[in-house]
């Protein structure tokens, strides 16, 4: 526990002169490229997507063949994600750490058009306080083999391993980063962690959320989360606060220095604002944020705590809208990307300090210009219970209070559940019965605020479906065959 300003402050004035001494830098500026959507962007057109928008690091939640492939030869530098659920068997298998680093890793750096691969992240937020101990208690043993994988392969000192932390991994008392540490539960394995980072010189990877901040805590304001000159400011000692990211950022760094590791870089995996599904969660704060948080790291002025040094690395989340995120900590969950679900961007920002804007994504193929409603000249009385059956599957988290179409009146907003689940199911003719109350019509039912999506050709099934599930298979076979030998 680091102790106020006041019991210790010649410690935490070398602290910071130590920290300053670094060196001022810019931070690298990437993004978290998801595919948890049920008719997910060709990979090729979202690459072009990446060039145009000069975007030239992406984070990836696992190590999707189809993904890979196509980043193949770019000028990309990766993150390959190994979900949670893969952590237990790593934990346990060092032959099966191996596997999967030489299909996953190795086989991408032959020739000289592979992919740059820069680091592997281990699990994907496990110490989230609502994952309880499901996850976490196997990163330690997981990352040491698959660090060991990567050694074994020659490729330690080209790929670094990280584990990618929640917000919550790490707390205050007071809400003062003066107090910050890492929750009780997870220190010790923490600790474990930071060692194994140190030692390897890899980076801390972790979430901030001043989105979630502001719904969470009563001592967040809007003007203060957005980065706004006109918000007030937040004594901690001699030092002031005057925006939620440095106030999170610096909890952390109190949180390594009281665990022994004060010098450890650290890189934002997972940074944003959502656009729909709850309150405040619009384009237009979305982009104010997103301006606030781009013009702080440009100018290079660190924080309070790391004066001149922001983190490293910082990667926007996310690239675009995905409709079949968990959505169990809320409906916005689904509505973090900069661009829509096909490539469309919600707001201009600049990535990077030139005045170039964001470029839309181009060649991208729809399904026609149909859409599924209402028949009100049918019998209404089982309506909502079809819109309800509809939304249990599909997209409808913009019918949520304070979402776009939270507005529409009914029947509407039925029409609106049945288009989702019909767009979803490829425009089937039989995706749009609802017991003979849907109705397919080529006249579109948007209005001002709402829009009645379309679905793109790539299906679920035929793309991002197929890659994970061979991914899986690949990893289960692999595994099996490691347990039998």
């Amino acid at each position: 526990m680091v102790p106020p300003p006041t019991a210790r402050p010649l410690t935490m004035i070398v602290l910071v002169l130590l920290l300053a001494s670094m060196g001022s830098r810019a931070t690298a500026i990437g993004v978290n490229w998801g595919t948890s959507s049920s008719h997910p962007l060709p990979p090729a057109i979202v690459l072009q997507l990446l060039k145009s928008n000069r975007i030239s690091k992406v984070r990836l939640l696992d190590a999707d063949p189809a993904l890979l492939g196509a980043l193949s030869g770019s000028d990309v530098d990766v993150t390959v994600g190994i979900p949670n659920a893969m952590l237990r068997s790593f934990n346990s298998s060092i032959k099966a750490a191996e596997s999967w680093v030489h299909d996953n890793v190795t086989r991408y750096f032959s020739g000289g058009r592979g992919v740059r691969i820069e680091y592997v992240a281990v699990g994907d937020e496990s110490f989230l306080l609502g994952h309880d101990d499901q996850f976490y208690p196997f990163v330690v043993g997981a990352a040491t083999n698959i660090q060991a994988a990567l050694t074994k392969a020659n490729l330690g000192s080209k790929v670094k391993v990280v584990v990618p932390c929640s917000a919550d991994s790490f707390e205050s008392e007071s809400s003062l980063p003066s107090k910050g540490h890492f929750r009780i539960e997870v220190n010790s394995t923490m600790v474990q962690i930071l060692k194994l980072l140190s030692e390897h010189r890899s980076p801390f990877f972790v979430t901030i959320s001043p989105y979630q901040s502001l719904l969470q805590s009563k001592n967040t304001t809007l003007n203060f989360a957005l980065f706004k000159e006109t918000a007030q400011s937040r004594k901690d000692g001699q030092r002031k606060y005057k925006n939620s990211f440095d106030l999170s950022y610096d909890t952390l760094v109190t949180a390594l220095y009281s665990s022994g590791f004060p010098n450890m870089e650290i890189v934002i995996s997972q940074i944003g604002w959502p656009t729909d599904g709850a309150a405040y969660a619009t384009s237009i704060l979305a982009e104010e944020f997103m301006k606030g948080l781009l013009d702080h790291l440009h100018s290079k002025s660190g924080t309070p705590l790391r004066p001149q040094n922001p983190p490293i690395e910082t990667y926007l989340f996310s690239l675009l809208d995905e409709d079949q995120r968990n959505i169990s900590s809320g409906n916005f969950e689904r509505h973090w990307g900069l661009f829509t679900f096909d490539g469309q961007a919600k707001y201009q920002v600049y990535m990077g300090q030139t005045s170039k804007k964001l470029t839309n994504a181009q060649g991208v193929e729809y399904l026609p210009s149909r859409w599924c409603v209402v028949n009100n000249n049918k019998d209404m009385s089982n309506a909502t219970a079809e819109a309800l059956d509809a939304c249990s599957v599909a997209d409808c988290t913009q019918l949520s209070p304070n979402g776009s179409c939270f507005n529409l009146s009914w029947p509407a907003n039925l029409s609106y559940a049945f288009n989702s689940f019909y767009q979803q199911h490829d425009q089937r003719a039989d995706s749009c019965s609802f017991g003979g109350v849907g109705l397919i019509t080529t006249v579109d039912p948007s209005t001002v605020n709402c829009l009645f999506t379309i679905g793109l050709q790539t299906s679920h099934s035929d793309s991002f479906a197929w890659g994970f599930s061979t991914q899986l298979m690949n990893f289960l076979l692999t595994y099996i065959l490691v347990l039998l030998k």
